[in-house]
């Protein structure tokens, strides 16, 4: 039992190496620095680097330092977001002036006419409903008088009483 438990504790020995050799290798490199990328340069799955903290640790402190002097900056996590914010918001600046432009410019329907079309699209349903009703009434009444036809029959035909 102490054998296999020496021989986890190698290779878990080993794993580590591999990971701050290969944290080693891109700073020297000026590689982007990840979790996913280390893991995957040190030929160790990424649950080992989160099981190790001390060394997820090294990794999150590797990926925010900044660059080594002479280099340019890489690209942070936050100025991408801030990026990506200010780009929604222009977005959402030229929708409503374009809808606005739209609106201006006659092309577009008016609004009571959108309203008339959801006037005509709801009576024409009302109507499906009706005919619907309709039909089947009138077959209740062709039904009733099928019934009142064949009793009506059996009156005038029926045995004739004697006197």
């Amino acid at each position: 039992m102490t054998a296999m438990i020496e021989g986890r504790r190698a290779d878990s020995a080993r794993r580590r190496e591999r990971v701050l050799k290969a944290l080693d290798a891109a700073l020297r490199a000026d590689e982007a620095i990840t979790v996913a990328s280390l893991a995957r340069t040190a030929r160790v799955d990424r649950t080992f680097l989160y099981r190790h903290r001390d060394l997820l640790e090294r990794v999150h402190a590797a990926a925010a330092a900044p660059p080594a002097e002479g280099r340019q900056a890489a690209v942070s996590r936050a100025s991408l977001q801030a990026d990506l914010a200010n780009a929604l918001e222009r977005n959402t600046r030229l929708q409503t002036l374009g809808q606005s432009a739209w609106a201006d410019s006659g092309l577009g329907a008016p609004v009571d006419v959108d309203q008339l079309q959801r006037q005509i699209t709801r009576l024409e349903q009302q109507l499906a409903d009706a005919r619907g009703e309709l039909g089947e009434r009138t077959d209740e009444l062709d039904a009733s008088r099928a019934a009142n036809r064949e009793l009506t029959r059996a009156l005038n035909h029926g045995p004739r009483e004697t006197r």
